[in-house]
């Protein structure tokens, strides 16, 4: 499966968020997991619908997303 097979983008689904497969797992919770200090390993273990190869694409994906040559300032 690619990265865009396990990244999908619905707009009827969490709100058009990045989300695992098209289940209702979006990207951020993810990311917000593992940044929360959880292995990979327990986040299968608590949820078994997800795949190792799931965990992967969200940070593949989060990679790209930060990949940006260089940021402007909004200013209003």
């Amino acid at each position: 499966m690619t990265l865009s097979e396990r990244i999908t983008i619905n707009p009827e689904l969490c709100h058009g968020k990045p989300c695992v497969r098209g289940l209702r797992y979006p990207v951020t919770m993810i990311l917000d997991l593992l940044g929360s200090g959880m292995s990979s390993e327990d986040i299968l273990a608590d949820y078994p619908d997800l795949e190792v190869e799931d965990i992967q694409a969200c940070l593949q994906f989060a990679a790209r997303l930060s990949d940006v040559k260089s940021l402007a300032r909004a200013t209003a």
